[in-house]
């Protein structure tokens, strides 16, 4: 069995990892989760690899199985299998349009930390027959950037405001900050906008609701309010009213998959573009407007950074695509 230095990253430079590897995490690299600690660091290997070999238990942690989101702790032996890289030159390479796209969608930027106006469409990273995400593209952007990590994450059809750590001492901070309830302590603020169906309610300004995540056949997930699901809390706001629709604001005090959609879907108000959760001779209307995707942007976000008391905010505006089409939208008094 061979047994790595604490830093040592494993190359692919042959066609194959031949030997069991043991990797001890130290105190730099603690609060990663696993699969994009492993991701970062089996250069050739595919996303979908790294994930197989993890859910058949070949990847373990201090000798016991584990999942792919878990956070890693200072002094956790992790066992590496052997496993065959790809060849070579083989990894793809982001376009220079895309790399322009995202240069130009920087809305802030220190020495630990980037947030960027994620585009729609774009995944936040590869995988399930996606080559190339958000953190791969920085990644070849920033090629002497070695600590690049997601800091969260944003569905592929949602735009607006995500963070990236460039450092692990602020991808350690603000990954604290997010298990936090509020920017007013400590935590991290999250603020959506999203189309919803109906005539949403000014006095609807919160969902308390339990959400419980299933898999159906093909893997797909399903996301709805049962009692034997995690405590979901989001705040709502009116923003506007339009024929037929309202445009509110959302913040999700807990961080549940689909949160925002279940629980407007919950209040009986669905999103716009929602395929999942949504009414589809709707959407399909919709689509005609101009409204092509899920009716979701997150449009600021607000947070401490390490060793500041002054709250940071960053803000994204709607994107055309969504902002257009809305201003087409008869503006109820």
């Amino acid at each position: 069995m061979k047994t790595l230095e604490k830093n040592a990253p494993i190359e692919a430079s042959s066609p194959t990892l031949v030997e069991v590897s043991i990797i001890e995490i130290d105190a730099d690299q603690a609060g990663q989760r696993l699969d994009n600690f492993l991701i970062a660091r089996l250069k050739g290997v595919p996303r979908s690899k790294v994930y197989n070999v993890i859910r058949k238990g070949e990847v373990r942690v201090n000798k016991g199985r584990i999942k792919p989101e878990y956070k890693l702790v200072a002094g956790d032996l992790i066992r590496i299998p052997p496993i065959r890289t790809a060849e070579a030159g083989t990894e793809a390479k982001a376009s220079h349009h895309m790399m322009a796209l995202l240069a130009n969608s920087i809305l802030y930027e220190d020495e630990g930390l980037l947030v960027v106006n994620k585009p729609p469409g774009l995944a936040v990273h590869g995988g399930s027959g996606i080559t190339l995400g958000l953190i791969e593209t920085l990644r070849q952007m920033r090629p002497d950037a070695r600590h690049l990590e997601l800091v969260h994450r944003l569905d592929r059809d949602t735009s607006g405001c995500i963070m990236v750590a460039k450092k692990r001492s602020y991808l350690r901070h603000l990954q604290a900050a997010l298990r936090e309830k509020s920017a007013g302590e400590g935590g991290i603020q999250k603020v959506y906008q999203a189309l919803v169906l109906g005539e949403w309610s000014k006095r609807c300004n919160q969902i308390n609701a339990p959400l419980l995540k299933t898999e159906v056949a093909g893997g797909e997930r399903i996301v709805k309010v049962h009692p034997d699901g995690k405590p979901s809390l989001t705040e709502f706001k009116l923003l506007c009213r339009y024929e037929g629709f309202s445009l509110i604001e959302a913040r999700p005090i807990t961080g549940r998959t689909h949160q925002i959609r279940v629980h407007a879907q919950y209040a009986g108000h669905s999103l716009v573009g929602d395929e999942k959760y949504g009414n589809d001779e709707i959407n399909t209307a919709m689509r005609i407007v101009g409204i092509k995707r899920l009716f979701l942007h997150a449009s600021a976000l607000a947070f401490y950074l390490p060793g500041s008391d002054k709250l940071t905010r960053v803000d994204a505006p709607l994107p055309a695509d969504l902002a257009l089409p809305l201003a087409s939208l008869r503006i109820i008094e």
